[in-house]
């Protein structure tokens, strides 16, 4: 549920988290970007970092100019003017991706498990236009929803040490790319040639949170002239 105030937990001696809810929703999440935005434009000395999550907002803050009594105090007080923040229109992209094969070893797995075809894993996973919550896990990472409901599928049981850059998976109701090339235990179902991250562009990550990603399938060929 929404909470009707923020709920503060603190962390450490100069970490403040501010809770917006106790779920992934769509309402929770708008109050995290409201809450950010406003903060961006209106900056509170001595907080050095925001860092937005799902349901909840990170704040990171220089000890000797504030402290987490001054910033709770500071956040209740700017609630009204939080709630009534216009936040921009998102930003739809449109995110190629060749779907199975070498990059999407997964598919058959999901399709098997949901016993259903792959070609239909593809045609659902490809006609939502999905929300960005958040960005973590590594640069640039989008965690993405809502999956369809028929697509609702588990985190693999053994994560893979190594997964391209690229890379497209689903797991539980979210859907993913990795920027880059990590670890990771969710369902791969395919690649995207988009670069998603690069520290020299400004910003460097393609993706933020309150944007909108749809997906297209291409086929390999498509991929390599991307690539090129």
């Amino acid at each position: 549920m929404c909470y009707n105030k923020p709920v503060y937990r603190i962390m450490g001696d100069r970490s403040l988290i501010v809770e917006m809810g106790d779920r992934i929703s769509r309402e929770i999440n708008r109050r995290v970007s409201a809450l950010t935005l406003f903060l961006e434009e209106n900056p509170v000395d001595g907080i050095i970092d925001i860092v937005p999550a799902y349901r909840s907002i990170l704040i990171i803050y220089e000890p000797l100019k504030t402290d987490s009594r001054k910033l709770k105090k500071g956040i209740d007080d700017m609630q009204e003017e939080v709630m009534s923040i216009h936040l921009p229109e998102p930003v739809t992209i449109e995110v190629p991706v060749v779907y199975g094969g070498k990059y999407g070893p997964d598919l058959e797995w999901v399709a098997q498990y949901h016993k259903i075809t792959p070609e239909e894993v593809i045609r659902l996973h490809a006609a939502t236009i999905y929300h960005v919550y958040m960005i973590g896990f590594t640069p640039g990472f989008p965690y993405m929803g809502e999956l369809p409901e028929s697509l609702d599928t588990p985190r693999k049981e053994t994560p893979r040490t190594a997964i391209p850059e690229g890379s497209v998976g689903i797991a539980q109701r979210q859907t993913g790319i990795y920027p880059v090339v990590s670890p990771g235990g969710w369902q791969i179902i395919g690649r995207s040639p988009l670069n998603l991250f690069n520290p020299d562009q400004d910003p460097p990550a393609l993706l933020k949170a309150g944007d909108k990603v749809k997906f297209s399938q291409i086929d390999e060929e498509d991929f390599r002239y991307w690539r090129k």
